[in-house]
């Protein structure tokens, strides 16, 4: 089980963070990504596996004018 955003997830065993922002549709371009208090750089999501324990904030940019 991890938290993702303050909700409790569980997630199959060996799910990258790529992985999951695919499923749960995210566009990669527009989110940041901490995992445990530090930023993952878009460059790691792929090789990122996602933990029992872990806390994840996934952050949304919104473009506007």
């Amino acid at each position: 089980m991890i938290q993702i955003n303050g909700t409790a997830v569980e997630l199959a065993e060996g799910t990258t963070l790529q992985g999951y922002l695919d499923q749960n549709q995210y566009n990669p371009a527009r989110v940041a990504v901490e995992r445990n208090g530090a930023i993952v750089p878009k460059a790691a999501y792929p090789s990122t596996v996602l933990a029992d324990g872990d806390q994840v904030e996934i952050v949304h940019f919104v473009g506007g004018g």
